[in-house]
């Protein structure tokens, strides 16, 4: 199945850091975690249309790295896969 996000709309893919102690225990996935902040932009959408009808340009782009904030984007599985989908404002920084 193929998605693609409409509106400004971004479809991410949350990127799991290992969780280490610093005793150096790693902690499991299975263990009580945090929603994830960071993620692979997987797909965008067009762009948010304006007064004049144009879609304004995304600053975003399939494959960057991004920070968002914790609760803004929705949770979605597909194919027994999970992905999160946020609004463009919701996406906070790349990282490079």
């Amino acid at each position: 199945m193929n998605i693609k996000p409409l509106s400004d709309r971004v479809l991410i893919e949350p990127v799991s850091k290992e969780d280490k102690t610093e005793s150096g225990i790693i902690l499991p996935d299975t263990a009580d975690k945090e929603r994830p902040e960071q993620g692979k932009v997987v797909a965008i959408g067009p762009g948010k249309k304006g007064k004049d009808g144009k879609a304004a340009p995304m600053s975003v782009k399939k494959g960057d790295v991004v920070l968002f904030t914790k609760y803004g984007p929705n949770e979605i599985k597909v194919n027994n896969k999970e992905y999160l989908i946020a609004k463009e404002e919701d996406i906070l920084a790349i990282l490079e």
